[in-house]
């Protein structure tokens, strides 16, 4: 999420490989270093400063968006049993499950000829997807998927779930898992 385009804006994260000796003189390096909290603290004052922005320009649609985002990252952080610290595959998941939800919505608001609460879900769900990684189009995610059947030496259908596992890892926030699931059957069949 926030991590990739930190990343894009030339940033490097700052971890315990780093030794503080080799670190003396950080105005020498070509790159922008930031520690982990620094990173986890921006996540949600990115979030937060998106929410005023939205406040402020009376855009209801980001403002139900981004609050859904932040309701839904309270609670996995306050979860029974989970880490103080939600890592990124965790918030990508969080995120890519907000997005099902609302097209399933959608989906049958649809259904129902009610154009009026479709319009709400669409307008969240490209809210939502500001924060995910680029998808990757339908004939990027068969190549893929061609490339993890070779490599698991998959050759039939009952292959298809060693083949979805090294899939879904493999295409991670970058593909829906209807779409991935569909092209495993496809390449097997």
């Amino acid at each position: 999420m926030a991590f990739n385009r930190l990343r894009e804006e030339g940033y490097e994260l700052l971890t315990m490989d780093h030794q503080p000796e080799q670190l003396t003189d950080l105005n020498s390096l070509p790159i922008n270093l930031i520690t982990i909290n620094q990173l986890k603290e921006m996540i949600s004052n990115t979030i937060d400063q998106e929410i005023k922005k939205a406040m402020l320009a009376k855009n209801n649609a980001q403002l139900r968006g981004l609050r859904a985002i932040k309701a839904a990252l309270l609670l996995a952080k306050t979860e029974k049993g989970s880490s103080e610290e939600i890592t990124e595959e965790t918030e990508l998941k969080i995120l890519q499950k907000l997005i099902k939800q609302r097209r399933e919505s959608a989906d049958i608001y649809k259904q129902q000829n009610r154009e009026d609460l479709y319009q709400v879900e669409e307008e969240e769900i490209e809210v939502i997807g500001q924060f995910l990684p680029k998808q990757l189009d339908r004939a990027e995610v068969a190549a893929i998927i061609e490339g993890v059947i070779k490599q698991s030496g998959a050759t039939s259908v009952k292959d298809m779930g060693k083949v979805m596992g090294m899939a879904n890892a493999a295409l991670a926030g970058k593909a829906d898992g209807k779409l991935i699931a569909e092209i495993v059957k496809e390449k097997l069949a």
